[in-house]
């Protein structure tokens, strides 16, 4: 498995209110990987390894992009929000989201229903719905804070989004299965923008040739640490071709709220 890795340290400041310079990043080699953790587990929190780049408190608002990319992948990311103010609007959050139960609180499998590991709710537009996994969800209007966040968001992509998916996990136990994010009622020109906030959480990509009893290729996942404040954005092509998930993580006691901001086309378009 391949890990992200930013060689040197980048900081700038900007007025702009579109997109940064994107950046080229390296992916790095399964054993130097397991090194590298073996040392951050060493080392105090916030301190970051030899010629490696410490993502927290260090990018200026706009934001540089980072350019993550692999054969039918194209994903940017970049810390959109400084950690103070990343640990306010997760406080907000916390207070102003009210999560799905019930029959909504599940999800459809292969026609066997089962409970979502994880908080979900949906928020955006007036009368929109989005369906998937057997369920269909209707949108709760906005509230002050994901109403902030995703105008910072369309700021800083020049993309505008109508609908946010809102999953909060507890603790590493809560986790996401591998799944693409390609249903019909979504804009198939727009980004998929997720927001992470809370415990940073290892996000995996495996490509769709990989998967199953019969491999047909030899594809090496690629994996992402999202960190607190932070944003990535799925372009296409990747959801057609590289499934995702969020593992479970059991070392990891604190939260996540985790924002996709998504395009959902009207009967019209």
């Amino acid at each position: 498995m391949k890990k992200i890795v930013v060689w040197d340290h980048y900081k700038r400041s900007c007025t702009s209110d579109v997109r940064g310079p994107v950046k080229n990043i390296k992916l790095e080699s399964d054993s130097r990987m397991k090194k590298q953790e073996e040392e951050e587990e060493e080392k105090e929190e916030g301190e970051g390894n030899e010629g490696e780049h410490n993502t927290s408190d260090e990018f200026a608002h706009p934001v540089p992009w980072q350019k993550i990319e692999a054969e039918g992948l194209d994903c940017d990311y970049a810390l959109l929000f400084r950690k103070e103010e990343a640990d306010c609007l997760f406080k907000k959050l916390e207070e102003e989201v009210v999560y799905s139960t019930g029959e909504e609180a599940k999800v459809q499998v292969f026609g066997k229903v089962y409970n979502i590991p994880r908080k979900q709710a949906t928020y955006g537009d007036s009368g929109l719905t989005y369906t998937y996994s057997g369920v269909t969800r209707l949108a709760c209007p906005w509230t002050s804070t994901l109403e902030y966040i995703r105008n910072v968001v369309t700021k800083t992509t020049g993309q505008t989004f109508n609908f946010v998916l809102v999953n909060r996990y507890k603790d590493g136990h809560d986790h996401m299965g591998e799944h693409r994010d390609d249903e019909r009622e979504l804009d198939p020109l727009c980004p998929i923008a997720s927001v992470s906030l809370g415990a940073a959480r290892d996000f995996i990509f495996r490509h769709r040739d990989t998967r199953g009893k019969q491999i047909r290729r030899e594809i090496a996942p690629v994996r992402l640490e999202l960190a607190h404040g932070s944003l990535l954005l799925m372009n296409s092509p990747t959801n057609t071709f590289w499934y995702h998930s969020l593992p479970a993580r059991k070392k990891i006691s604190l939260p996540r709220i985790n924002l996709t901001f998504r395009r959902i086309l009207g009967e019209k378009e």
